[in-house]
Order: C-alpha cells, then structure tokens, then sequence
C-alpha cells in the first residue's frame, strides 16, 4: 500500500522497503520479582537469608560495577558515566569498530534510570520482617554488543535481581543476513544507502519480513545476559539464574525507508 508521503515524492524515488527496526524486550526474573520470590532467590543464591539487608545488597550492587570496570581497563573498553547529552545510539555509533568481522562488546555506558529497589526491614530478633519493592533514580549498565546476527544494547540494573532491557536492531540483522547472502548493503545512519538494483531492493523487502521469532529472540537475550551477568553472579549460580529469565516483547519500532534517486533531491525536499 502507498502511504501519502511515498506518494507525494513518488518521481524521486527508486523504491522504497518496510523494515522492523528498533525491538525491545523486557528480560526479568519472574520469581524474584515478588517479595517472597526474592527472599527464596536470595537464599538460593547464599544458602539463607541471614546477610539479606541493604548493607549486603548494596555491597553486590557496588561488586557488579567493580568488576565490570576492572573487565573494561583490562580489555580497553571505553566506559562512559554520567549524563550524557548525545543520545546512548549515538554514541555508540562513535565507538564502533571499523573491524566488519568484529563481534562482542565494544562501549559501556553508565547512567541513572528509574529501577527497582528492595528495602529490607528485620525485627528486634533479627528475622526478616518484610520486603518492599521501591522505583528510585538507580544506576544502569548499558553494554553496547555487536552480535554475529544482531546489534545489541543490553541494559542491567545495577540492583538485584538485575532486571535487564534487550534493544535489537532490525536494520543491523537485515545486514548481517545480506552479508550472509552474498550481498552487499550499505548501513548508513540506520538505513540502507546503496541499493543499486530491483533485485536487491526485493530480497530486502522479502527478508525484513523474516525477522526471529519470539523464541529466537530469547536466545540472543539470553545469551548475552549470560556473559554480562558473570560481572554480577558466582559462577556456579548464574547458569541456573540466567536460564530462570523470563522475556517479553516491550517495543516495535516500524519502518519505512524511502530511497531517492539522488540524495541531493532529498536534502532539497527535506529542506525546511
């Protein structure tokens, strides 16, 4: 279907594609994200709830951060804090490695979000007496990824149990799938620059409607939570925590992507 604006500037253009564009997942522990069910993840995790207070949950708060930036001066990888006024996105696309065959992390980004805090109060004996659950301004751990099928942003609260967001690029799958192809597709700015013929602009059309499924997505999500919650989980426990994540469809971003003839008519037309 033509939508108005293709329409409009229809003898400027060589073609046009639809492409699902930024996707975002939600990734959480189910269990532990009711009172109860963090209690007995705690416990789990330490064989009791007796060092289960806010100076011990703070203190595994402050152990993800350091080892996170021991692993980042270790292997030179830029970390950033702070506010930051450009936009995370853009940022990243600074520090991308020119490598095309690069896959892993390449950018950390610390920055304050609304998260979820457990405030721990005991009795007069010592007992566990009541968990409650508080939204506050809280560091997040952006980890900025190349995949071998997807551009990944990653972000974990820095608070137990490590509630995440997975952000997907489909621009960056659709490239690394025509690269698997055989093609050879341009990524620009977060579109596709160089379509030279009808036959590439219809296998584009044709694949952005592949995307993964739900279960496929949840293995990229899974899979990199596992490596970047080793920062923050013994070893003999992550597996099993990581494998307990529960994924869910937060965000689609839709696309549609006009290609001009000439880029000079575009900027013309664009032109306020």
């Amino acid at each position: 279907m033509v939508d108005q604006l293709s329409a409009a500037y229809a003898d400027y253009l060589q073609g046009s594609y639809d492409c699902p564009d930024r996707i975002v997942l939600t990734a959480y522990h189910r269990l532990a994200s009711s009172a109860g069910g963090f209690r007995y993840w705690w416990r789990r995790l330490y064989g009791s709830d007796e060092n289960l207070d806010k100076t011990h949950l703070i203190r595994l708060s402050g152990r993800f951060h350091r080892r996170v930036k021991a692993y980042a001066n270790k292997h030179d990888i830029p970390v950033l804090e702070g506010p930051l006024e450009e936009r995370k996105h853009d940022l990243a696309e600074q520090y991308k490695p020119d490598d095309p065959a690069f896959v892993g992390l390449f950018l950390i980004i610390i920055s304050r979000a609304s998260g979820a805090v457990w405030d721990v109060k005991r009795s007069p004996e010592g007992r566990v007496h009541s968990l409650s659950k508080h939204y506050r301004m809280i560091n997040h751990i952006f980890f900025h990824i190349i995949d071998p099928e997807w551009g990944v942003t990653l972000r974990i609260s820095s608070h137990p149990p490590f509630a995440a967001m997975v952000i997907l690029n489909g621009h960056e799958y659709l490239a690394r799938q025509a690269h698997q192809a055989g093609r050879t597709l341009e990524l620009t700015s977060n579109c596709f620059s160089d379509i030279m013929t009808a036959a590439d602009l219809t296998w584009l059309a044709e694949t952005s409607w592949e995307l993964p499924t739900k279960g496929q997505l949840g293995q990229v999500c899974h899979r990199w939570l596992n490596s970047c919650l080793h920062f923050a989980l013994p070893e003999s426990e992550r597996l099993r925590v990581v494998s307990e994540y529960r994924c869910s469809l937060f965000q689609v971003e839709y696309s549609r992507n006009l290609l001009f003839r000439r880029p000079a008519q575009m900027e013309q037309v664009l032109k306020p």
